[in-house]
């Protein structure tokens, strides 16, 4: 009887103790003010929370990550994704934190994080609007050692730039596979991508597209112009037959908003960072590889620490899952670099 006694409460203990390693999600409403445009983007925004286990019955404040999702993407937390952020604390591999996924889906499927005079001011909504509203609703550690920003392909591109801009919020971030770092392959003045937008001319042709429908995205964020209909934006390269048209305005307000040519610009504020981290997978589209070694390049030369590593993957197989990323660098990445 004493030996089933015991058999029991042992098994009651071990489900208390896996219970003490759930965390609960909270998808809340921000009617942003940073968001307000004239392009027809809603400034309501779902913004999906993490917290850690026990949040409700204790006091303690933690250290948050803010995370940017890829084009097409959303703020949802999945089962799989918060199952992935449990067992993150369970194992050890990181400290309770709290984990905030804001919805930066346009109506072209991408904000690209960037400031615009057509979407809204959506940097800003991400550094500043966004960062003050977590920080007055959950107890976290609102200071920028406690703050780190990551994101994967748009969202890489958004927290490596994110980051970059604004040293003063966040202190440290990684970069999943980021993307549109520099022209380069699919996104290079050579590609078919620029001829075949120049030849689209509704939204219902567009949405069918995948590379056009992320260069109106891009483009709308980036060169934005009210007096071009359809997208009501305007593009770096464009076509008379095969005869290639560039658009030197238009191509440096490009390049103003890409990592590559950017850093040399903003070196101080990168070396403020306590920590950079970007990856790819090395069975992912060529333009990964390429553009993310350009910026690493670009980074050591102007002698800017930081890691950046190939692994075997694709563009998405070995993020969220249990042999992935997040799990495995992401999360230990920022147990290492956060203020805890």
């Amino acid at each position: 009887m004493k030996k089933l006694l015991l058999i029991w409460l042992i098994s009651c203990m071990a489900l208390f103790a896996q219970g003490q390693t759930i965390g609960s999600v909270e998808r809340i409403v921000i009617q942003a003010k940073t968001l307000e445009n004239s392009g027809g983007e809603n400034p309501e925004r779902h913004v999906s929370i993490y917290l850690p286990p026990n949040y409700e019955k204790s006091e303690e404040r933690f250290p948050v990550i803010y995370y940017l999702h890829g084009f097409m993407g959303d703020d949802q937390i999945h089962p799989t994704m918060k199952m992935i952020l449990d067992k993150g604390i369970s194992s050890g591999k990181i400290k309770p934190f709290i984990f905030v996924i804001p919805d930066q889906k346009t109506i072209y499927d991408g904000s690209f994080y960037s400031n615009s005079s057509l979407t809204g001011n959506w940097s800003d909504f991400t550094s500043k609007e966004l960062v003050d509203y977590i920080d007055t609703h959950y107890r976290t550690k609102a200071t920028r050692e406690s703050r780190g920003i990551a994101g994967h392909s748009m969202g890489g591109y958004g927290a490596f730039k994110i980051a970059m801009l604004h040293p003063e919020v966040f202190s440290s971030t990684y970069a999943l596979s980021p993307g549109l770092l520099a022209f380069v392959k699919e996104f290079g003045p050579n590609s078919n991508s620029f001829k075949d937008v120049q030849k689209i001319k509704s939204k219902e042709e567009l949405v069918k597209t995948y590379y056009p429908r992320v260069l109106v995205a891009v483009a709308r964020a980036w060169s934005p112009n009210p007096n071009n209909p359809p997208f009501y934006c305007d593009m770096p390269f464009t076509y008379e037959g095969d005869k290639l048209i560039i658009n030197e305005d238009v191509l440096a307000k490009w390049e103003k908003n890409m990592p590559v040519y950017m850093v040399d610009d903003y070196a101080e504020n990168l070396r403020k960072l306590t920590a950079i981290k970007m990856d790819w997978g090395r069975n992912d589209s060529p333009r990964f590889p390429v553009q993310i070694g350009m910026l690493s390049q670009r980074l050591e030369n102007l002698g800017i620490n930081h890691f950046a590593e190939e692994y075997i993957g694709d563009h998405g197989n070995k993020i969220w899952a249990a042999d992935g990323r997040v799990l495995h660098d992401l999360l230990p990445f920022f147990n290492e670099y956060l203020s805890f």
